[in-house]
Formats: C-alpha cells, sequence, structure tokens
C-alpha cells in the first residue's frame, strides 16, 4: 500500500507547470519578459489587487523564478525581473503560449508582440527546429520514443508504431 503522508516528487515539468498553473503567476511572468517590471505597472496592466500582486511576486521571488532589483534610493521600491534560469525555462514557455493565443484568437487579433534576437539584432520569430537535421519542427513531427530505447537512432524511430 502506498505511503500517503509521502509527498509528491514533481517530475520534468511538473514543478514549472505547478507554478505557472496559479491564477496571476503566468501573467505576471509573461508581463515582466515583456518589459512591464514595477509593481504599479504590474498592478494596472493585469488589473489585480496589491495584495494578490504582492504575494504572487514574493512566491515567484522565493522559487528562484524573479529577482528583486531597487530602482530608487530613497525609497524600498523594486523592478523584478526574470533569473537566468527562469529565462531558459520561462522564455520559451511564454514565446509558444502567447504565440499560440495570438494565432488562435476569435474575432479581432491583437498584433503579435515583436521580438529582438539580440545576437544579430533583428528581430525575429522563433521556431522549434530538429537537432539533427535543423528541419523547423510542427507538433505532428514530433513522438516520444519509449524510455528504454536509445535516443537519436534510426532504427529506434523506425520500430516506433505512429499510428
Amino acid at each position: 500500500m502506498a505511503d500517503k503522508t509521502r509527498p509528491v516528487v514533481f517530475q520534468h515539468g511538473q514543478a514549472f507547470l505547478a507554478a505557472i498553473s496559479e491564477r496571476w503567476n503566468y501573467q505576471i511572468l509573461r508581463e515582466v519578459f515583456f518589459g512591464v517590471r514595477r509593481f504599479g505597472e504590474l498592478k494596472r496592466e493585469l488589473g489585480i489587487s496589491a495584495t494578490m500582486l504582492t504575494a504572487r511576486l514574493n512566491h515567484l521571488t522565493e522559487l528562484g523564478l524573479l529577482e528583486k532589483h531597487a530602482y530608487r534610493q530613497d525609497k524600498p521600491w523594486y523592478e523584478y525581473r526574470l533569473t537566468e534560469g527562469a529565462r531558459e525555462l520561462v522564455v520559451p514557455a511564454v514565446v509558444a503560449v502567447t504565440r499560440w493565443a495570438e494565432s488562435h484568437a476569435e474575432g479581432e487579433a491583437a498584433p503579435a508582440r515583436a521580438l529582438l534576437h539580440i545576437s544579430c539584432g533583428y528581430e525575429t520569430e522563433p521556431y522549434l527546429a530538429c537537432s539533427h537535421c535543423h528541419q523547423p519542427i510542427e507538433a505532428a513531427d514530433l513522438h516520444p520514443l519509449p524510455a528504454k530505447e536509445a535516443a537519436g537512432t534510426q532504427e529506434a524511430a523506425e520500430e516506433v508504431d505512429l499510428a
């Protein structure tokens, strides 16, 4: 019989999904990524109460997804930025979800937010690509292999029933 007092162990992306599945967390992370970083700006942009915003910002900071930076010397006022670790995880997720929402919006769609690739200085439209052949990947192009299979082998891919 399973021990019901043992805490749940999160695997793979479950911890991240649990953190952003709270009603406001994803929206806060999205806005911070897109440049809305100060408390008052976040409050206005999201229409969230000050109490809830404070709680969510503190929680996201404790999780290591946001970091506080003082921007005034005379008052304890902060702006929030994604941590480097959060940028690795949050940015691709935010971009993917935002692009999907923009392309599937009903009625009059809002214009897509521009994204700048800092390395080359040009606007970009990120996409998922295969690390082997470098071709763009669509959802229908991916199929997970069983964990025991050798990753990256053509033989393993041919044995998978894609039906």
